[in-house]
């Protein structure tokens, strides 16, 4: 009876490792990882949005300002939707040599797509 007691007690981190890993796999990703895959995109659309040729004579900083990651409870096929949100500082040089600074409010909306194991982009409303 010892020996059975003891091979019990033994097997049971391995019982709990082995659902842990299950819940994982069959609830999708948790809050930190897919607000982690959210902060990757938000840099992806800071890096492309900075690329602009220096002869046209704009400059163009993307300061990633919220990247947010919410529940959708009663949307199995959607579960989270994330907000990325930007404030961009557009420099201009003007002909006569002078700048043009213009400041302005960008927001993306996001869902994440369980089939797709990914972030997908939803309609962006006009910038403020």
């Amino acid at each position: 009876m010892r020996e059975t007691s003891r091979r019990f007690v033994t097997c049971i981190p391995l019982i709990l490792l082995a659902f842990a890993a299950c819940k994982g796999r069959f609830l999708g990703p948790n809050r930190e990882a897919l607000q982690a895959l959210l902060q990757q995109e938000a840099q992806s659309l800071k890096t492309d949005g900075e690329k602009i040729n220096p002869d046209l004579g704009v400059k163009s900083t993307w300061n990633i300002v919220a990247v947010e990651v919410r529940e959708q409870p009663n949307n199995p096929d959607q579960p989270w939707a994330g907000t990325i949100r930007f404030k961009i500082e557009s420099r201009i040089r003007e002909v006569d040599g002078s700048d043009v600074t213009q400041q302005f409010d960008k927001r993306f909306e996001y869902v994440y797509s369980d089939t797709l194991k990914r972030w997908i982009i939803q309609y962006t409303p006009p910038s403020k």
